[in-house]
């Protein structure tokens, strides 16, 4: 009886996250661990779907790098990086494309499908959902001092979002699965980051949440210690000082732009959890680090 007491509490924790999220929008960004190991694959796509038949309308981005690199390496092409961005050639957008639009979204779409949702499968480049222009990374020639352009190939950045496929979806009562592949001016593809697309993606939705699943349990101070609450006009000196530094950087950065366009709050959260979302949605403590305008 105690047991089943406890299991009625923890449905009662939920509830007042489930009236305030009812009909609101949630973009999670997918990626890391939780979309390679089963038993996380499984509860993920558990958590969408409870998501879903609870009154959210969750919008799932989704990443795959270490699929896009496997690939390669059968085929025989080098996988090359210049600051954390791949660098896409035309034979390796080609990979890209098959990667993400193809193989993974769909695994994605099968698997919430398979345990009783409604998923649908798009890339950037379906209704102009993502457009998209190329990346310009720049250095500094240390000879002369002056700025040079380091071309990454195919690698782009976000123009603009046109969410009415996925409002479209979302009123029909299908959840929206979408790969980070954008399209340019002239038709062309482009190759880009997942946590960049969620951010920009969450923004025009207007989202109530967004989310990045990451293979780290969220910001850490200088101890160690998990931060599990950052409010966005600290995110800079955080920045300053290191407690926020490398591959972090462009996550909360991600989190502000996403909260300066109108998201009411952020999240960096542990994919390697089961059932994350859920854990960091619906209780009271959370799991991760929450970005927002507290103050």
């Amino acid at each position: 009886m105690q047991e089943l007491i406890r299991k009625a509490n923890v449905l009662m924790e939920a509830l007042p996250y489930i009236k305030r999220f009812a009909n609101k929008t949630i973009v999670i960004k997918y990626g890391g661990n939780a979309m390679v190991e089963e038993r996380l694959k499984e509860s993920f796509a558990k958590d969408i779907i409870l998501m879903k038949y609870i009154g959210l309308n969750p919008v799932v981005v989704h990443g795959g790098g270490p699929q896009i690199g496997s690939v390669m390496e059968k085929m025989g092409l080098e996988s090359r990086f210049v600051r954390g961005m791949r660098v896409t050639d035309s034979a390796t957008m080609d990979v890209v494309e098959m990667v993400l639009g193809g193989r993974v979204n769909k695994e994605i779409v099968a698997n919430i499908n398979r345990h009783g949702g409604r998923a649908v499968g798009l890339t950037g480049k379906d209704g102009q959902l993502i457009m998209a222009r190329k990346l310009e990374m720049t250095t500094v020639n240390p000879d002369t001092l002056t700025p040079e352009i380091i071309d990454i190939g195919h690698v782009g950045e976000v123009v603009a979002v046109n969410p009415e496929i996925i409002r479209a979806l979302e009123q029909n009562n299908f959840i929206p699965v979408i790969a980070p592949l954008g399209v340019g001016e002239a038709g062309e593809s482009y190759n880009i980051n997942a946590d960049l697309v969620a951010g920009q993606v969450a923004a025009a939705l207007k989202a109530e949440k967004l989310i990045l699943l990451t293979d780290i349990e969220g910001v850490k101070n200088k101890s160690g210690e998990l931060i599990s609450t950052i409010d966005i006009g600290d995110v800079q000196s955080l920045i300053d000082d290191d407690t926020i530094s490398g591959g972090m950087i462009p996550k909360v950065t991600c989190c502000l732009d996403a909260i300066n366009a109108g998201v009411q709050k952020a999240h960096i959260i542990d994919g390697r959890i089961e059932h994350a979302c859920l854990l960091e949605i619906f209780t009271d403590m959370g799991i991760g680090t929450a970005v927002a305008k507290f103050r």
